[in-house]
């Protein structure tokens, strides 16, 4: 398969991945509490995206110590940016009637994204 067409299927799968592990997937007991630093429902939800990339990063036969790596970079970051989300909204009391919500909302979004890009430009440049 060419290189080009390799990448627009990465970047397709880990879409679907995301929105299946964001929005299909997440539980109650994921969203619950989320403010709280070791919260293991985020760690749960975090894992399922994390363990749902090194799937998609395996159909490119990408070795398993950079599965691991991927894994890894992934679980601490979508753990993050969702800790800080989760706190962004609970000590501003925002709702979803609140503008400041949907823009937390969004960068959320965008950071989760960009990490997925960053995990194609880390197989293009160290894997491939």
């Amino acid at each position: 398969m060419d290189l080009s067409l390799k990448i627009l299927l990465l970047f397709t799968l880990m879409q679907v991945k995301h929105l299946f592990a964001d929005f299909y997937l997440q539980t109650i007991w994921m969203l619950t509490g989320r403010d709280t630093y070791l919260h293991l429902g985020r760690a749960a939800h975090s894992a399922i995206h994390a363990g749902l990339s090194i799937v998609i990063f395996a159909l490119f036969s990408v070795p398993p110590v950079w599965l691991l790596a991927i894994f890894v970079i992934e679980f601490v970051i979508h753990f993050h940016v969702d800790f800080w989300k989760a706190r962004e909204n609970v000590v501003k009391k925002l709702t979803p009637e609140d503008a400041a919500f949907w823009r937390a909302m969004g960068f959320d979004q965008a950071l989760h994204h960009l990490t997925g890009i960053g995990l194609i430009w880390l197989w293009l440049n160290f894997i491939v």
